[in-house]
């Protein structure tokens, strides 16, 4: 058992607060990702976990323990770093066993134990190398056999895909998510990139200034946000946030007479994701627009439009040309459209 239990936690440095009152659950074997902006907390709340850091106040668990005041190698975890600290006068054999040596492990299962980490990772053939003749993803990979090797039911990652370039970042993701399932570990993986936390993760913990925003799997966060800030944080392009406007029959998008559903006269956002607004003929539309922007991406076009005083973005599949001030016409389904309050930000019926 590896479950993963935060109540209650915070963190302080006299006045400044960088997590405050954190409660989430990651269940044995699962993958969970702390995503957000920079300073959200996400990697304090990764150092508080490993024992790198002790929280002013709260509890942690791990398997079923209390761990709150145990040091780091009481916990029964490995770690990735997002720099990979590879020893560069190590080898990749001496750097991945450098763990277990210094915890002064039986020395007669290290072959084996090296052998199976070499033989997952595709290390073999790099064993007598050394840093410096590897490539960026191979590097990482030597990092994640020193965590592996070490045979901890419990797998914390920092960031640890933010030195790699775009292409060689979406074959690790996999390459990662695999391997975890394959070893069925618990993962706690720290990033700020949406899209790593999407495609890789069981659960997901949207973190906002050192406070839980949302906690929830990927489909749901996407589907269900809670928050304005979580519907912007989540798809690419984000959601569109439109404000609204009094007007005789309701609301209304703002400097237009496109008006919805009767929603009193609470200050309020409408919120609609690029790929769920169309390009329609004009008996269909549900908004005249005017074209502000168009780009090409191959797959679809994102297309920068006005409805009134309101710029949204529209993901249209395949190519379309447009010249900046045509005239279009938009439509969505009512099903697609969120409402957020204005002042908190909270999602609205």
């Amino acid at each position: 058992m590896a479950a993963i239990s935060l109540q209650g936690v915070c963190k302080h440095w006299g006045q400044a607060q960088a997590v405050s009152n954190i409660d989430f659950e990651v269940k044995s074997g699962q993958f969970t990702v702390l995503l957000g902006p920079s300073g959200c907390g996400k990697s304090t709340t990764l150092r508080l976990i490993a024992g790198l850091d002790k929280p002013s106040s709260g509890s942690i668990h791990i398997g079923g323990r209390d761990v709150t005041q145990l040091p780091p190698a009481q916990r029964k975890i490995s770690m990735v770093f997002q720099s990979y600290a590879l020893f560069p006068h190590l080898s990749v054999r001496e750097n991945i066993l450098f763990g277990v040596r210094v915890r002064k492990e039986p020395r007669a299962g290290y072959a084996a134990r090296l052998k199976r980490v070499a033989d997952i990772l595709g290390l073999s053939h790099l064993l007598e190398r050394r840093p410096g003749q590897l490539s960026g993803g191979q590097q990482q990979r030597v990092a994640l056999g020193r965590a592996i090797i070490a045979d901890a039911p419990v797998c914390l990652m920092d960031e640890p895909l933010s030195n790699l370039d775009a292409q060689l970042r979406q074959e690790m993701r996999r390459e990662i998510r695999a391997l975890q399932q394959q070893l069925n570990m618990t993962m706690v993986y720290v990033t700020h990139d949406q899209t790593e936390a999407m495609s890789m993760a069981d659960q997901v913990i949207l973190l906002r200034e050192g406070r839980i925003e949302q906690d929830a799997a990927p489909a749901d966060l996407y589907a269900q946000p809670a928050t304005a800030f979580a519907a912007r944080f989540i798809g690419t392009p984000p959601m569109n946030l439109l404000p609204l406007q009094s007007h005789v029959e309701g609301l209304a998008i703002a400097g237009s007479n496109v008006v919805l559903r009767e929603l009193g006269q609470t200050p309020r956002q409408l919120g609609l994701r690029p790929e769920h607004i169309r390009l329609a003929g004009a008996s269909e539309a549900t908004a005249p627009a005017l074209v502000e922007t168009v780009e090409y991406f191959g797959a679809d076009t994102i297309i920068g439009a006005r409805i009134g005083s309101a710029s949204l973005l529209v993901r249209a599949p395949g190519q379309h040309r447009f010249d900046s001030g045509a005239a279009i016409h938009l439509a969505w389904d009512a099903r697609d459209q969120y409402f957020f309050d204005q002042e908190s930000g909270l999602r609205r019926a």
